[in-house]
């Protein structure tokens, strides 16, 4: 694995044209989204057992909620910060072939892309347990907790909980993008929840570069990724991109 710069990053981004992105907590860090693993983040105060796993949310529906609702003042305060803009911007170019997030804020989509496969799903929809009806987030009060369908049934955020599996539809696309990429973006992810760490390694398997971006090194730099790209991804995106500009605008056929 190298080290490589923004500059660089941008001149091997130039030679790719199927590139996708895999992105974690660390790409909305900035956005106000503290990561949730991390000192001072919410499993600190909220042991994931006992408030993060779908039994627990069927045992006690109100107890879980206080966890949800202040995660839902975290994610409707929260704007896009400049990494997300930079991959819908990669998107518009006709480089990105989609994002694939293992975040639920929607920031993505608020920033512009368009091909976002939302592999732990998107907390501003909600779904009833019972009839899987679809609620939008504005048909529901959330300071009445918990939450009823007209059948009777609970709802919830339309969130992958513990002890729930990944919806097949999101597999099957980010399997298959992953599968047609040349050049995979790996931002704000260690790869230590499964089974999103298994994409890089699909990616690798067709043949993919892998450029990770991150704070620091993770588990996914010491036998997949290519290059790393260190830095908060909120700044470096924007450089990258800054470079990337200007190497297109010089070569209008890269």
């Amino acid at each position: 694995m190298k080290d490589i710069s923004p500059q660089e990053a941008a001149d091997l981004i130039r030679r790719h044209r199927r590139l996708v992105a895999l992105t974690g907590a660390g790409i909305s860090v900035e956005s106000g989204i503290p990561d949730f693993r991390s000192k001072g983040g919410l499993w600190e105060r909220f042991d994931p057992r006992e408030y993060a796993t779908i039994r627990a949310f069927k045992k006690d529906p109100a107890k879980v909620w206080l966890m949800l609702q202040e995660i839902d003042q975290l994610i409707r305060k929260a704007r896009p910060n400049p990494a997300h803009y930079a991959l819908a911007e990669l998107e518009a170019m006709g480089r990105l072939l989609g994002v694939i997030t293992q975040n639920v804020d929607n920031l993505h989509r608020a920033a512009g892309s368009k091909n976002v496969i939302e592999y732990h799903g998107n907390a501003q929809r909600f779904v009833c347990l019972n009839c899987r009806g679809r609620w939008p987030r504005e048909a529901l009060d959330l300071e009445a907790t918990p939450l009823y369908c007209y059948c009777g049934g609970l709802i919830k955020p339309d969130v992958v909980f513990f002890g729930e599996p990944i919806p097949e539809e999101a597999l099957e696309a980010a399997n298959s993008l992953v599968a047609s990429c040349d050049l995979m973006l790996i931002i704000g992810t260690s790869g230590e929840v499964a089974p999103a760490n298994i994409l890089p390694e699909v990616a690798k398997d067709h043949g993919a570069i892998i450029l990770e971006n991150n704070l620091e090194h993770t588990r996914l730099s010491l036998y997949i990724s290519d290059y790393f790209l260190r830095g908060p991804a909120g700044v470096v995106w924007p450089q990258v991109m800054q470079h990337l500009r200007q190497l297109t605008s010089a070569d209008p056929n890269k």
